[in-house]
């Protein structure tokens, strides 16, 4: 999935452009390509998930017949010399009809310099289909047009270890209250909770609970009208400092492998993406072992509980020879077809609700996540721009190894906040 650092700052709003399919290529309005406007063939394919080479091909047989285009597919390993070579591409003329990229930040900077092709009307057919959610487009819009489609999503939810659930007499929460319930009782059976780390991914905790608190309050630090120091902002953390006081997180500089650490119950719940399953799979946990539930809203009176989405686009370069064909080709890719053959070969829950998923505990989660009682909010690693994520996980790591007072935390986070809205001015 995707695990090395997207760079943020979510687009705030979704004004969708209201506008028809035109021809075959689905694009955007900005013109055809140099290769005068074919849409079948082989389409070059570049990403940065080489691993995943033999997925994305084994889609092959399945594109070949929906729509008569099958992806050669270039894999790089190292991400460092993958954006290097995307970006250089862009002055020559090879760039790639198709191509894996990041949000936020990265993915802006691409669009206002005209460099990626528009997917409006996709987007707009999709929603129309019932293919995506109007939520998702929220991180692929720029001044009210999207631009590239999903590769795929993921939910932050939680996953927990069903037989100390079983052992201690808890089911599965519904509710802010009712989340601390669990952990009381599991505290008190003398089980620790919740994992929690001092390196990366320490962000999810306290993304969760500004965004089930308030979900405008989470908005307002992506566009820095809310400061992390704030009184609200600090409410926040003074939670995450109660529950730390309480023993509930696990000691934030283990080196076990948090997988391993829920299977032989270190703890009894972590909070990641729904990728996560195939690292508990390679731990030896099967269906009987975990499960996984959407965290209840520290708000109850939220009339949608909010979830984290991590998504990562695949692009069209808007100069390339097969810039049409790779429209086609996203076109196709927002696909229930499609998106049922991708997820066969890959896994993880689909961003299309209308697409079978093999798993079916993902396939369940899934289903109801995209239900009317949920609503999606981006990532932390996403929805704020690089800098301020660079030095907020670093500090988010230094309160779960030290927890207390928050404030200098904030205080270190916020400094580089305001230095970098500064420069936005």
């Amino acid at each position: 999935m995707i695990a090395r650092r997207t760079i943020a700052a979510a687009a705030a709003g979704l004004v969708l452009a209201a506008v028809a399919l035109t021809g075959c290529s689905g694009g955007g309005g900005n013109g055809g390509g140099a290769d005068g406007g074919e849409t079948t063939g082989t389409l070059n394919f570049y990403t940065d998930k080489a691993a995943w080479k033999p997925d994305f091909e084994s889609l092959n047989d399945t594109s070949g017949g929906d729509v008569d285009i099958t992806l050669k597919t270039t894999g790089y390993s190292d991400a460092n010399q993958y954006d290097a070579f995307i970006k250089q591409s862009f002055r020559t003329n090879k760039s790639p009809g198709l191509f894996t990229w990041h949000t936020g930040d990265s993915l802006k900077q691409l669009v206002d310099e005209g460099l990626v092709a528009e997917t409006s009307d996709i987007w707009q057919k999709a929603i129309d289909e019932g293919w995506v959610s109007a939520d998702l487009a929220k991180g692929y819009t720029f001044d009210g047009k999207q631009y590239c489609v999903p590769m795929n999503i993921a939910y932050w939810i939680m996953f927990y270890n069903k037989p100390i659930f079983d052992e201690n007499g808890v089911e599965v929460p519904t509710t802010w209250d009712e989340l601390n319930d669990v952990a009381a009782t599991l505290k008190d059976a003398g089980v620790t909770p919740y994992y929690q780390t001092s390196i990366l991914f320490t962000f999810q905790w306290f993304q969760h609970l500004v965004a089930s608190t308030d979900p405008e309050l989470y908005e307002g630090l992506t566009t820095g009208d809310v400061k992390y120091t704030d009184p609200e902002i600090v409410d926040v953390m003074n939670i995450w400092l109660d529950e730390h006081e309480k023993g509930w997180f696990s000691d934030a500089g283990s080196s076990t492998d948090p997988a391993v650490g829920l299977k032989q119950g270190d703890f009894a719940m972590i909070n990641f993406g729904t990728f996560y399953a195939g690292n508990l799979a390679g731990a030896g946990m099967s269906a009987d072992d975990y499960g996984m539930f959407a965290i209840p809203a520290v708000n109850p009176d939220l009339d949608k509980t909010p979830v984290a989405v991590e998504s990562g686009p695949i692009c069209v370069a808007e100069s390339s020879s097969q810039r049409d064909l790779g429209l086609a080709y996203s076109e196709w890719w927002m696909s229930a077809d499609a998106q049922t053959a991708w997820n066969k070969a890959h896994g993880d829950v689909a961003f299309n609700p209308k697409a079978t998923v093999s798993d079916p505990a993902l396939a369940e989660l899934g289903t109801e996540i995209a239900g009317d009682d949920y609503q999606l909010y981006d990532r932390f690693f996403e929805a704020m721009p690089t800098e301020i994520v660079t030095v907020a996980i670093e500090q988010f790591g230094a309160f779960n190894a030290n927890p207390g007072d928050p404030m200098p935390y904030l205080e270190k986070i916020q400094a580089v906040a305001d230095e970098y809205w500064a420069e936005q001015e």
